[in-house]
């Protein structure tokens, strides 16, 4: 059931991102303050669903906050080295590097999520918080 949660949790998220980022775009805000925002919001929407829908946390939380700004931070590593570094390596696509990414990153992310940014007992630097 969580996984059901978190998958229709990222759907709309991804929904969000790509509605904001045209609707963006179509009030005439240029390209890249127009991907800038729509990121912001759906990372947004994608905090808030995951914290409270798929786990069942509560959404004030700035340690929870911190450690999921740092998941979004690995998970843009992953997928710069997966297009920049990987896939040039392997000679594939863009596109398929792309696929890679967007079947990576939910995996990635939702360990990440399950294990630490809203587990019960979190450990940093093996201190339990």
């Amino acid at each position: 059931m969580q996984l059901a949660r978190f998958a229709l949790v990222g759907t709309t998220v991804a929904l969000v991102y790509v509605a904001g980022y045209l609707l963006l775009l179509e009030v005439g805000i240029n390209q890249p303050l127009a991907n800038a925002l729509a990121y912001l919001i759906a990372i947004s929407a994608q905090y808030l669903g995951q914290a409270a829908y798929t786990f069942g946390k509560p959404i004030n939380d700035s340690a929870q906050i911190g450690r999921f700004v740092v998941m979004t931070g690995l998970g843009f590593l992953t997928s710069a080295a997966i297009t920049g570094q990987i896939g040039p390596f392997l000679n594939a696509s863009n596109w398929a590097a792309a696929v890679v990414v967007i079947l990576i990153l939910p995996i990635q992310n939702y360990i990440i999520m399950t294990l630490w940014v809203f587990s019960k007992s979190p450990k940093t630097n093996g201190i339990t918080q």
